[in-house]
């Protein structure tokens, strides 16, 4: 593994501990520097990378960054609104990279999405109506993204089971499992905000909230799944 992955994870380990035990100086110590650290990556990687499809991994890996530094407390819904905005930044710039590499929206695989989002932004509107309307927004990039991300022609050679590529020795055929474990934390973003009143709880949730996170990361922005082919 390269260096720089590798202190991708070794600062998400420290991410999700500090969330587990509460020590949020960890996390700002240690989150601020994985989006950067996979960008250092990419741009030194030697990768053959379309420099527009370059641009826009490193646009986006940008968003992120500034993301993580609003989320260290989550607790703060106006953060965790400015958040998503530079989440739904990111999220809008990974769909726009699987659209340039020939993803394109599958019913088969838009539907149990749409039907995700319409379920999560009913139950902020009767648990949050604050929230409702700008994590509502952000979902429909994530949507987006996800559904362009599981489209089986960006990895070809690759088993797909109901609308999602079969991890393999593609990079490519990951890239929907990134997009999957991405839904899967923010969908427990939701959950931690609305349900998860004790402090044991939340702490739990934000630590899996952050562990699928870096390893949704991890996996979309592989040098070797986005090489000119």
């Amino acid at each position: 593994m390269r260096p720089l992955r590798a202190g991708f994870l070794a600062a998400t380990a420290v991410t999700v501990l500090g969330a587990l035990t509460g020590r949020e100086r960890l996390q700002w110590v240690a989150k601020p520097l994985m989006m950067p650290l996979l960008a250092a990556d990419i741009a030194t990687s030697g990768a053959d990378i379309p420099p527009p499809e370059r641009t826009l991994l490193l646009g986006s890996l940008g968003a992120a960054t500034v993301g993580d530094v609003l989320l260290i407390d989550p607790d703060d819904d106006r953060r965790l609104i400015a958040g998503a905005s530079s989440f739904a930044v990111m999220q809008t710039g990974y769909a726009a990279l699987w659209w340039r590499r020939g993803a394109r929206p599958r019913p088969e695989v838009a539907l149990p999405r749409v039907a995700a989002w319409a379920g999560a932004a009913a139950l902020l509107r009767g648990k949050a109506p604050v929230l409702a309307g700008p994590l509502s927004a952000y979902g429909a990039t994530l949507g987006t993204a996800a559904v362009l991300a599981s489209d089986p022609a960006l990895a070809p050679g690759a088993k797909a089971v109901a609308g999602l590529n079969i991890p393999d020795a593609d990079p490519r055929s990951r890239l929907g499992l990134g997009a999957l474990l991405f839904t899967v934390s923010d969908g427990l973003i939701v959950l931690r905000r609305l349900f998860a009143h004790g402090e044991r709880s939340r702490r739990v949730l934000e630590g899996a909230i952050l562990a699928t996170y870096g390893a949704a990361q991890f996996l979309l922005t592989d040098p070797a799944a986005h090489t000119r082919r």
